[in-house]
């Protein structure tokens, strides 16, 4: 394969995956925001979404309201932001429409349907009730490109490069709205285990669809080193931290299979991989979880660097 159509795949998964956690942030905030003002309230809800979506900086550079209709706005529809749905769809059409021949037509028709569904909703800014239909109509349409992908592509390099771009973003995803969460959101003069901090984690397993596997694997109240715990350490999550490092391991071998040849993404990935594998929640919360994030995120970047000096290039 190309590098170039290597890249193509790649990054299409990244965008499709960035374009999914942007709808479940959004999702996720607008019911947060609803919380009366002793819960929380609106703007610091919407202000964590700006971070965890890491475009605080470009949102704020703007001098605009944090509230839901600017950030609602500068996170779906804006065709200036980069990182909105609207410019993480156009690009995935982009990359896909490069690769025409390498996808099925159910996976190329869930790709540009997600890109036209978008398009019937303008690029003004959303009221209330067509952010919440626009979120809804976009999540449907990714699970149709996640279900296609699944079901109809040839288990080969045009796979495998697809799934880890999606799960190199889903990494970093995960980490940055776990490190918002516990660095940032929370007011310093909330203890936690309030009212306050239940309602947040809770909406951050809202957000990454882990409410009910939170439930189902530890059959008590939300606590934060359990949250903490899953979207970390569970292997059987599929957006945990460990589990995005065993498929980037497990991709990269195949990968290397079909090239005869290993490289330093196979290795940071590896290492990586066994560096959690040896930890455990109780450690990570002694030395600090929010530097433990900050190191992941870097890491995870570092292997996306070598992902493209070895393949993309």
């Amino acid at each position: 394969m190309l590098s170039r159509s290597a890249s193509n795949l790649y990054w299409m998964g990244r965008y499709l995956e960035r374009a999914d956690f942007l709808c479940r942030l959004i999702d996720a905030t607008v019911r947060l925001a609803s919380l009366p003002a002793s819960h929380g309230g609106a703007a610091p809800a919407w202000e964590s979404a700006i971070q965890s979506a890491a475009v605080a900086e470009a949102f704020h550079e703007r001098n605009l309201p944090v509230d839901e209709a600017n950030v609602g706005h500068f996170l779906t529809l804006d065709p200036e932001n980069l990182s909105s749905i609207r410019r993480c769809l156009e690009a995935a059409r982009n990359n896909g429409r490069a690769v025409r021949t390498s996808l099925t037509l159910e996976t190329w028709e869930a790709v540009n349907d997600a890109w036209h569904e978008i398009q019937r909703f303008g690029s003004g800014m959303p009221d209330s009730s067509t952010l919440v239909r626009l979120v809804d109509s976009i999540k449907n349409s990714l699970l149709m490109f996640d279900g296609a992908a699944h079901r109809t592509q040839l288990r080969e390099a045009t796979y495998w490069f697809l799934r880890l771009g999606t799960t190199v973003e889903r990494a970093d995803n995960t980490a940055r709205l776990l490190d918002v969460k516990y660095h940032l959101l929370l007011p310093r003069s909330e203890p936690v285990g309030g009212s306050l901090d239940y309602f947040q984690w809770t909406t951050l397993l809202r957000t990454v669809s882990a409410l009910t596997a939170y439930r189902w694997v530890y059959r008590e109240s939300v606590k934060p080193w359990l949250v903490a715990d899953l979207l970390i350490f569970n292997r059987a999550m599929p957006r945990s931290l460990i589990a995005c490092l065993e498929d980037a391991v497990w991709l990269l071998d195949q990968l290397a299979a079909t090239r005869g040849r290993r490289g330093p993404a196979n290795r940071i990935a590896a290492t990586s991989l066994r560096a959690l594998a040896g930890s455990d929640i109780d450690r990570l919360f002694q030395s600090g979880l929010h530097e433990f994030l900050e190191r992941f995120i870097i890491e995870n970047n570092r292997l996306g660097d070598a992902i493209a000096e070895q393949y993309l290039f």
